[in-house]
């Protein structure tokens, strides 16, 4: 049997919960300038499929990369880590 290879993972917190059955989960990380060599804070946002539609806004949550599900999503959401409060 052939393995698969090991998919992304990425953590962030749910900044829409809108849509049917998806998310848009924003992803903070630092990014070194090429210039000045200072680390500079970024936000990357994703669409991810929300089966259950049980993730809120402000939830934190683990995403993995999948197959596209649509136009613009290709994440799925693996776990809640933490509620909003």
């Amino acid at each position: 049997m052939e393995e698969r290879n090991l998919r992304k993972t990425r953590q962030g917190v749910v900044v829409s919960s809108k849509m049917n059955k998806t998310i848009v989960v924003a992803s903070k990380f630092k990014e070194k300038h090429p210039i000045y060599g200072k680390f500079v804070s970024k936000t990357k946002k994703f669409y991810a499929h929300d089966e259950q539609d049980d993730c809120h806004v402000g939830d934190t949550v683990l995403i993995m990369e999948t197959r596209p599900l649509s136009k613009l999503k290709r994440w799925r959401v693996v776990k809640v880590v933490e509620r909003a409060k």
